[in-house]
């Protein structure tokens, strides 16, 4: 209220001020005759102050009107003016918003829009390292490969956009298949981004696919030099890549390279089962039996597999059952209730001929953790006990349906293998594959679970009368179960004949 109240008063005193001025300058005489062709000006000092102001802005105007006609002169002489400069922000204005839209419209999935889009903000830009990108990606979006293909070449050719033109194809090679091309590729991109993540896992990823451990090892150990992979992780997978080496370099004769190398994947990642297995069997043929014992007891500490146990029986071939079964003690002992530990113990009393101790030693695995091997154990302790041919076939009747328990499965693809591989047969995912247990589907068990009753009696009324009745099945019956019983589904072997 009171600044507005100051404003008047100072607009007031401004008027007052223009109007006693003005008067004065009236008041006031001639201040001089101005004769023009013979004519007479009298010059009062109220004109002469209004022909100054009107003489400085004509002069002003004369300086405006001199500077657009050089101007105009120099823009038509190709030169950088006002004009030019006008017209180039105006141009920018527009191509920046074309490539906006562009930007927009792949992120809308609209490609063939994005490419218009680009090339008309290529034309008022001519930022080909902007525009480019977005036309690749829009060709990619709408499957026009010939023209990702050659816009990514088109980027390859100038040095601040090779990277990614050298990226786009590698992608592009991947996509069609031809992973050859694309390592080499990949190689190119990662000399000229040696800290790229991306481009690291990839070229890990082809080189583990081709089998190039080394070249897979020292792109791993520059992606640990770039900060993009944990030391632990560096480790594990450094592991598997000397484990993988290690084989091939055993398939080619060449003992000394895959002891040395089996030994480091060893050390570097004591879980890996596979590298203490290869490791302990070399020292084993080189006649190193308590080598090859303080490394497997270490790898059973980790993690109790199958695969250790059959190592461990062949540190000793020709052992009676009996002293095995003595020298596994201290194995089966650590981790007593282990399931592994349980079906370890349990087949060892087999191979000595002891079933009530085989029995006790698998407890009921088989029927609170059924699987494939616990149940054909059970079969074979029955065989074993005298027991009668019905039973026997019951528990192998519930093998052919049980889960297969423990495999090495892919992570990425949940593809379940024979044995270990560095690389996923299915899926081509470089150390992706763990020991787990793997449930059967609900389809796979519908079928057999159906045909069961027709098979064989429930196992809880194996004492009743009705067992007597099951024993009368259809010969077709009989000769379809015997048919589509799995190879798995017959007694356990003894620890030592399976290794």
């Amino acid at each position: 209220m009171l600044w507005s109240l100051l404003k008047v008063m100072i607009f007031i005193a401004l008027v007052a001020a223009l109007t006693w001025g003005t008067g004065l300058l009236i008041e006031m005489g001639e201040l001089a005759t101005l004769t023009v062709m013979g004519r007479e000006f009298v010059l009062t000092p109220l004109l002469a102050v209004l022909g100054a102001i009107v003489l400085l802005l004509a002069v002003w105007l004369l300086f405006k009107a001199v500077g657009l006609l050089v101007a105009t002169l120099r823009f038509l002489n190709g030169d950088e003016t006002a004009i030019t400069r006008y017209f180039n922000r105006r141009a920018e204005r527009k191509g920046y918003e074309a490539l906006a839209e562009g930007m927009m419209a792949l992120a809308a999935g609209e490609g063939r829009l994005a490419i218009r889009k680009a090339e008309r903000a290529e034309k008022y830009l001519g930022r080909p390292e902007l525009t480019k990108l977005v036309v690749a990606q829009g060709a990619e979006m709408v499957g026009d490969r010939a023209l990702a293909t050659e816009t990514f070449k088109a980027l390859v050719a100038d040095d601040r956009t090779r990277f990614v033109g050298v990226r786009g194809l590698m992608k592009q090679k991947l996509a069609a298949g031809d992973t050859e091309t694309a390592m080499k590729l990949a190689e190119k991109a990662l000399a000229l981004r040696p800290k790229n993540d991306e481009v690291q896992t990839t070229l890990l990823q082809l080189q583990a696919r081709h089998e190039d451990w080394a070249g897979a090892r020292a792109t791993l150990a520059a992606a640990l030099k770039a900060g993009n992979l944990p030391r632990d992780v560096h480790k594990r997978r450094d592991a598997v890549l000397a484990l993988a080496h290690a084989r091939d370099a055993m398939a080619e004769g060449k003992i000394a390279e895959a002891t040395r190398d089996a030994e480091a994947a060893q050390r570097m990642a004591p879980g890996l089962v596979p590298a203490a297995v290869m490791s302990a069997r070399l020292a084993i043929a080189g006649d190193k039996p308590k080598v090859a014992t303080k490394i497997l007891k270490s790898a059973w500490d980790t993690d109790p597999h199958p695969d250790i146990a059959a190592a461990f029986a062949e540190i000793e071939p020709k052992e009676t059952p009996a002293a095995r079964l003595k020298r596994f003690r201290p194995l089966i002992a650590k981790h007593s209730g282990h399931p592994e530990a349980k079906m370890l113990e349990a087949e060892l009393q087999i191979a000595a001929e002891d079933f009530p101790a085989a029995r006790r030693a698998l407890g009921d695995l088989a029927e609170t953790a059924p699987t494939a091997r616990s149940l054909t154990i059970m079969a074979a302790i029955e065989r074993g006990e005298g027991s009668d041919d019905r039973i026997v076939r019951a528990w192998l009747a519930k093998a052919v349906t049980a889960p297969r328990g423990m495999q090495w499965v892919c992570g990425n693809c949940g593809h379940v293998h024979a044995e270990w591989r560095p690389v996923c047969s299915q899926c081509d995912g470089f150390d992706s594959l763990s020991w787990q247990e793997v449930a059967q589907s609900e389809a796979a068990l519908m079928g057999p679970a159906q045909m069961l009753p027709l098979i064989v009696g429930a196992l809880e009324d194996k004492s009743a009368p009705e067992a007597e009745e099951a024993d009368v099945v259809e010969p077709e019956a009989r000769a379809e179960t015997a048919e589509g019983r799995p190879d798995d589904a017959t007694p356990a072997e003894p620890a030592e004949a399976r290794n």
